[in-house]
């Protein structure tokens, strides 16, 4: 009508038409809206639309269709449906009709094919268009007709109608399981014919895998058999053979019990339709002839195992019989004879009465008659017995020999025990006992060589130990920087410069450095330089031995400052604690610095818990280190292991991530959005009864591990180290002395805070930070593993603490019975752990301790530790020895100031010219040098006014004339001359001792005037030794009335000490092997570590090459075609005003904003990657310049620094100038 009007124009009666369709369709449209199809039905049958090809039959169809468009249009916008649509949707559904009675059609084709009988038109009907049947394969016809006509049979009987017919879907499913009967039939029959190829070869192992074919189909083959199968089924393809061979090629199958497949052994290949002139080859066993002797031989190679599975149970049963039998022919037998008994009686003594009395009279007889015969010969036999005794005793003392000695050893060796309880119990031990354990006071090669190897030991371990916290120092600064590497690749550079020195630290000081350090610095040959040394060595001897002077230089420095000089300079003042000693004095500083912390600074109990107390942070840190770290391992690391270990293991009770994690699961099983709300609160989680079994569940499990952890922990008291044990004795003592109305549970919850909270609650969370657990390089644990230990973690912490869930932990008040019942546990375990004897005990340590050891205390100290530690006590000097006639005021003058660093390592060991002066001081400040410990104020040679030093050369002297000399007491041996003998063994004596002490290394060597009392003849020390009496019964620490038994008595304690010294020294042996072992364990992690981060900055530099490779190609396809222009960066130029706009320059001091425009800043990098140089000019003169390092930028911004200061004038965005950099000049 459009058309039209353009050229005619409408008339008013086509206009009414145009109005009144137009009219229908909107009124259509509204029906439509209804979603009512009845209405939908009228409208298009009454309305005048005039539409084409309405069938009244589809009119539901119609209408149905129509309103899943109208609801479509409108979902797209369209705000009608016009004419043409509607019309295009009727024709859409009678087309649709029309298809699906042709499908119905050639279903009904199907199904009158199928009656017919006859394959080929059943295969025309399935391949009818119309049908739209798809996998149709015209060479499976014949199974087609057969499945088909099978499965109608059964929808027959199944539903009791013989007229019924098959469906769409049943014809394709029929299809289609044709087609695979069609792949499984060729499989079986290939798998046949291979069985029957592999038996004719004769080959057992081919036999067996064709048998194990899975398309074979044969069930019970076991590889046992193979020779058996192998046997049996040639044998019956031999009988096959010889009852003729018809010379046919092609086989049947039975397939699925119904139909027969037949294969063409020639060809391979097969059909479901019978060959002309078929003939099976009856050379070819068929799959149920080998079935059949398969299930065979293995029936009976099952039955041949289980007689061997039971033949001891056949073999009891047998005997069972057997014995049966014999024990009813036995009881008969018995039965029998028990009812002759009386007879038998009768009947045996009737005879043994008459044959006793005959035999007595014969004797009788010839005894009368032969009397002087029997008196020779009985003295014969007497003198026989009488050699022969004395022989067999006198051999059985030969044959024994061996024996007698060990009863002669065991009774001397009770007769040694019993004198050596004298000696330990008795208050005066005589002489006599004494003399016969005064050789164990002389040192042998053994004891020289044990001193050698502790002496090294110890110097290994220590060295080791600051090598490893070294190396831990620089694994912490190398995950910075590839932290920093992997924010901005500038800094690989930086990255490759600090691993190289990770690798050459080691090797920086060299031999010479240290010969020129022994030589010219503090240890030089020179007077000057010797008496410093001795001073050194008397100051550190005083600071070690009396732990109250570093005790209260603790505190009097900041806490930064005091952490470092704990770390440092104590912990190498003790050696670490490599000797026991050494660990004596540590723990008394350790326990004069808790005494005096907890005197000034603890206000109240609990400021040990909430506050950080230096000496709590020392001991945990020492305990935990090289020495404790074996201890913490073993007491934790097999618990440890198993909850990492187990994979089922998982722990959690927080309400929210347990529902969060049950909404997953049914969304994962479900395949379906979960209507319930994915943000909940704890209270709404809790509210479901899933979410409260879970936490249940897991709450059980909680209990259950923390159960383990916590047996493993009480059960172990012993193995926590001595040290935290008695300074959490010394912790508990303390407080009661300071709060003594704190209830006992009080004080056992701050040791329960330190043995627990701060020493182990750590391991436990973080085992691979504390190598309880072995971890590769690079390995870390699972999320799931750290909630798991920080969930036992947290339980043993409150357990420890008894602290029970209230407020903001509602869900774990269920919890609370079971920390109560836990902490009662932690009680026992915290008396027991604080019940430990005194140092003194433990470790048997005097005031004669250092006297009488073999060789003098050693620390290895670097030259600037020893000038920290100068200074620092000199500066504090009033605070820690008020007393100026305190020895410490004594020795800080004998020392004067504090020397530079120079003075110390020797003239000449850095070049005054060198540029990098100050460097090679700071790495030759960290030469280690040894220092052998002394006591100033110890007795001289010769100096007898010391009556503790003459008791000691008194008692050397009188031990070695008692060796030589016997006596009941002390006094009748020096008033008995020695005989010309004694001299002589004497002697002998003096020059054993002196070649021994010649081959003594040089630390272990006797002083001169030791030397001098040796060589004396037994006379003269005789009188030295009445000489020195006198002096000390004037000192009045002898007595001549007791007959000098007090030094008797000394020396006999001295044995003692002497003993429990050298197994201590074999003890600590042991223990520095111990330490060793795991020390070097932790370097090699440690380089493991240091590998790896090789292997990764390798890869970063084959990458960063890859890339600087491709970027020079371009630079140099760039240059050919630019000429000769160098690929260097050029510089930036900006104005202060453009970096202000930028934001990297915030202000300049002394210029306005609008002055910043007449300020001009050069950026250009230098050669070294990673430095820029920067020049500022003012109204084009060059003021200043400074070269920036990248690598400081990325420290700042790594440790939050937002404005650095540049020029000392300028104040710059430091993140803006990383990305100014990072985009101008590395295209980032």
């Amino acid at each position: 009508m459009a058309h039209r009007s353009k050229k005619t124009g409408l008339s008013h009666e086509e206009l009414c038409v145009a109005v009144e369709m137009l009219s229908a369709v909107a009124i259509l449209n509204e029906v439509l809206d209804t979603k009512d199809s009845v209405a939908v039905t009228e409208q298009l049958s009454d309305s005048p639309l005039g539409f084409g090809n309405m069938d009244h039959d589809n009119m539901q169809r119609y209408a149905d269709t129509l309103i899943s468009l109208r609801a479509e249009s409108l979902a797209q916008g369209q705000e009608f449906l016009t004419w043409n649509d509607v019309q295009k949707c009727i024709d859409s559904v009678n087309f649709q009709v029309h298809e699906e009675h042709e499908r119905v059609i050639a279903i009904a084709e199907i199904n009158e094919a199928l009656n017919s009988g006859d394959p080929e038109k059943t295969l025309a009907a399935l391949l009818l268009p119309t049908a739209k049947i798809q996998g149709v394969n015209p060479e499976t016809a014949k199974h087609y007709h057969d499945l088909l006509l099978h499965t109608k049979d059964l929808i027959c009987k199944r539903s009791g109608d013989e007229s019924a017919v098959l469906w769409l879907d049943q014809i394709q499913e029929a299809v289609h399981t044709a087609n695979q009967d069609q792949e499984d039939a060729l499989k079986l029959a290939e798998a046949v014919a291979d069985i029957n190829s592999a038996i004719a070869a004769g080959d057992n192992e081919e036999t067996l895998a064709a048998l194990q074919n899975p398309c074979a189909g044969l069930r019970g083959v076991l590889s046992d058999c193979a020779h058996a199968y192998q046997t049996e089924l040639a044998a019956l393809q031999d009988q096959h053979i010889q009852e003729g061979n018809s010379g046919s090629m092609w086989v049947k199958h039975r397939i699925k019990d119904k139909f027969d497949y037949f294969y063409d052994l020639e060809t391979k290949k097969g059909t479901w339709v019978q060959p002309e002139d078929f003939v099976h080859d009856s050379t070819q066993l068929t799959k149920e002839d080998i079935q059949s002797v398969v299930s065979s031989v293995t029936a009976e190679y099952n039955r041949e195992q289980l007689w061997l599975a039971n033949e001891p149970l056949i073999i009891q049963l047998q005997a069972c019989i057997r014995g049966y039998l014999v024990r009813r022919a036995y009881n008969d037998r018995v039965a029998y004879l028990r009812q002759q008994e009386p007879r038998v009686i009768k009947l045996q003594a009737s005879w043994k009465g008459y044959k006793q009395r005959k035999a007595y009279k014969d004797r009788l007889h010839t005894l009368q008659s032969n009397v002087h015969t029997v008196v020779k010969l009985q003295s014969f036999v007497k003198m026989w017995r009488a050699r022969r005794a004395y022989t067999k005793r006198l051999q059985y003392f030969k044959d024994h020999e061996k024996e007698i000695i060990k009863i002669q050893a065991f009774l001397k060796a009770n007769k040694a025990r019993d004198d050596y309880r004298t000696l330990t119990g008795a208050q005066d031990p005589p002489l006599s006992v004494v003399r016969k354990f005064a050789h164990l006071l002389e040192q042998s090669g053994l004891d020289l060589q044990e001193e050698q190897e502790v002496t090294r030991l110890r110097e290994e371990v220590v060295t080791k130990i600051r090598a490893n916290q070294q190396m831990e120092k620089d694994l912490n600064l190398m995950d910075i920087k590839i932290g920093l590497l992997v924010k901005n690749r500038i800094t690989l550079q930086d990255v490759v410069s600090l691993s190289k020195k990770m690798k050459t630290k080691k090797n920086k000081m060299s031999k010479e450095d240290l010969a020129v350090g022994d030589k010219q610095g503090i240890k030089g040959l020179s007077k000057e330089k010797r008496k410093r040394l001795e001073a050194y060595q008397h100051l550190f001897y005083l600071l070690q031995t009396n732990p109250s002077y570093l005790a209260k230089l603790i505190f009097q420095m900041p806490q930064n400052k005091s952490t470092k000089f704990m770390d440092t300079v104590i912990f190498t003042l003790y050696n670490y604690a490599s000797n026991q000693r050494e660990e004596y004095l540590l723990l008394k500083l350790f326990e004069s610095a808790l005494r005096e912390e907890i005197k000034s600074k603890v206000d109240q109990i609990q400021d040990i818990v909430t506050g950080n107390p230096t000496v709590i942070k020392m001991v945990v840190s020492f305990n935990r280190g090289a020495r404790g770290q074996n201890a913490l391992r073993q007491l934790l690391s097999p618990v440890v292991k198993e909850i990492i270990e187990d994979k089922s293991l998982g722990i959690n009770t927080n309400p929210i991530d347990i529902y969060k994690a049950w909404v997953n699961q049914l969304e994962t099983a479900t395949g379906e959005a979960s209507k319930l709300p994915y943000e909940v609160t704890a209270e709404q989680a809790l509210s479901h009864e899933e979410v409260r079994s879970r936490l249940e569940a897991s709450n059980q499990t909680l209990r259950s591990v923390t159960d383990k952890v916590l047996s493993s922990i009480t059960s172990s008291v012993d193995t926590i180290p001595y040290g935290m044990r008695y300074i959490a004795k010394v912790l508990k003592d303390t407080l009661h002395e300071k709060f003594p109305d704190a209830s006992e549970d009080d004080l056992l919850k701050i040791v329960g805070n330190l043995l627990y909270y701060r020493y182990m609650n750590p391991a436990i969370v973080a085992p691979d930070g504390f190598d309880i657990i072995d971890m590769t390089a690079g390995g870390q644990l699972h999320s799931d593993q750290r909630r798991n230990l920080g969930s036992v973690a947290k339980m043993l912490q409150h357990a420890a603490a008894n602290k029970l869930f209230e407020d903001g932990s509602d869900h774990l008040t269920s919890m609370n019975s079971y920390i109560s019942s836990t902490y009662q546990k932690f009680r026992v375990f915290l008396q027991a752990a604080c019940d430990v004897p005194a140092p003194e005990e433990k470790f048997n340590v005097d005031e004669y301790s250092d006297m009488v050891t073999l060789s003098k205390p050693v620390i290895y100290i670097s030259i600037e530790e020893i000038i920290n530690t100068h200074s620092l006590v000199l500066e504090h000097k009033e605070a820690i020895a008020p007393d100026h006639s305190d020895l410490l005021h004594e020795l800080l003058e004998d020392l004067g100031d504090v020397p530079d660093m120079e003075s110390l390592l020797g003239e000449g060991a850095v070049d005054p010219n060198d540029p990098n002066k100050e460097n090679t001081l700071s790495q030759l400040a960290k030469t280690e040098v040894s220092l052998t410990l002394t006591n100033k104020f110890e007795l001289m040679d010769g100096d007898d006014k010391d009556m503790k030093g003459l008791m000691m050369k008194t008692k050397k002297l009188v031990v070695d004339v008692v060796r030589i000399q016997p006596g009941e007491t002390l006094t009748d041996i020096l008033e008995t001359p020695a005989t010309a003998l004694q001299e002589s063994e004497h002697a002998k004596l003096v020059e054993r001792g002196a070649a021994q002490d010649a081959t003594a290394p040089e630390g272990l060597k006797s002083s001169q005037a030791v030397l001098e009392d040796r060589q004396l003849p037994l006379e003269q020390k005789k009188r030295k030794i009445l000489r020195n009496l006198r002096t000390l019964e004037q000192a009045e620490l002898v007595s001549s009335s007791s007959k000098y038994q007090e030094l008797i008595n000394d020396i006999s304690k001295d044995i003692r000490y002497q003993r429990r010294y050298r197994q201590r020294r074999k003890a600590e042996l042991v223990k520095l092997q111990q330490t060793l072992n795991a020390l070097n364990s932790k370097a090699a992690f440690y380089q493991d570590q240091i590998n790896y981060y090789d292997t990764y900055i390798k890869t970063c530099l084959d990458n960063l090459n890859r890339k600087n490779a491709r970027r020079s190609i371009k630079l140099d396809k760039k240059g050919e075609e630019k000429g000769s222009k160098k690929s260097k960066q050029q510089s930036l130029k900006y104005t202060a005003a453009r970096l202000h706009e930028k934001g990297v320059i915030l202000e300049i001091e002394g210029l306005q904003t609008n002055q910043l425009k007449n300020v001009m800043f050069d950026i250009a990098p230098c050669e070294e990657v990673g430095d820029f140089e920067i020049k500022a000019k003012f109204m084009g003169v060059e003021m200043e310049k400074v070269q920036l390092h990248f690598q400081d930028l990325l420290q700042l911004q790594y440790e939050g620094v937002a404005v650095m200061k540049m020029f000392d004038k300028a104040k710059v965005n430091v993140n803006l100038l990383i990305f100014l950099l990072n985009k101008k000049f590395y295209g980032k």
